[in-house]
């Protein structure tokens, strides 16, 4: 028996395989949960996607397009989903955007307010609209929604820049969204994840060399992996969690630890 038999929820954020929300995926599935999909639009961007759920080995899945910036299409995804799904028990936010343009070494100062904003309404804002609209699916038997932040949103990281700001606005959302929706039996945390080559990761200046960075520093003496975030999220989305609500959970082997 898996720790998520007989639960269906979304996942949102899918871009290929090495994405925190493909691992977090592939946990789930080897738990028994049921999985949905969403995809940023266009037809380029349904394939990358496409390839990446054929990868955990799921056939013809629940897979829809979302553009997360319109109010308009996220209550055309979520009501596709009710008319699936009679419940959902989880939901994976996993979404984060930024110009690359502003994630650069000594330009945060430069960002203009269409860019800042654009970040904290995609990075964080995204995730209350979700939770709002996945309240009534949940509120009937209880669910649970995972997010995925960073160490940049607690301290500086050079070139994280307005990311970091929006990632710190989504770790606070996190916690007033808990205890809202507590009284709802719905659970709200975020698991701030260690340094993983992604898309996302490489558009920030200076993450060349991460990788060895964090090697040397994390006290296990290695880098995060896709699987430990993964594994984490099951948890967070199972019972066995179920008295755990607003709280960041830190997957970086130990690096948020090390004050210099």
């Amino acid at each position: 028996m898996g720790l998520m038999d007989g639960k269906v929820g979304l996942i949102v954020g899918i871009a290929n395989e090495r994405s925190y929300a493909w691992y977090i995926a592939e946990a789930l599935k080897n738990q028994g949960a049921k999985l949905a999909f969403t995809h940023i639009p266009g037809e380029k961007n349904e394939r990358r996607t496409r390839r990446a759920i054929d990868a955990l080995g799921i056939s013809d899945p629940w897979l829809v397009p979302l553009d997360a910036g319109s109010d308009e299409q996220l209550d055309q995804v979520f009501a596709r989903y009710a008319e699936s799904f009679d419940r959902m028990d989880y939901l994976v936010h996993s979404i984060a955007f930024a110009e690359t343009e502003w994630l650069q070494f000594g330009k945060f100062v430069e960002t203009p307010r269409k860019a800042y904003l654009q970040a904290v309404d995609i990075s964080s804002y995204t995730l209350l609209a979700m939770s709002k609209r996945a309240k009534a699916m949940m509120a009937r038997t209880g669910g649970s929604i995972i997010c995925m932040s960073y160490y940049g949103a607690e301290k500086v990281v050079p070139g994280y820049n307005v990311m970091g700001v929006a990632k710190a606005a989504l770790e606070c959302t996190t916690r007033y969204l808990a205890a809202e929706m507590g009284a709802d039996k719905i659970r709200v945390n975020a698991i701030s994840g260690g340094y993983l080559r992604t898309l996302a990761a490489s558009a920030v200046a200076g993450t060349d060399n991460m990788a060895q960075r964090n090697m040397e520093r994390a006290p296990l003496r290695r880098n995060v992996e896709g699987s430990d975030v993964g594994n984490t999220a099951v948890f967070l989305l199972s019972d066995l969690s179920a008295g755990i609500t607003g709280e960041t959970i830190y997957v970086d082997c130990g690096v948020n630890l090390i004050g210099v």
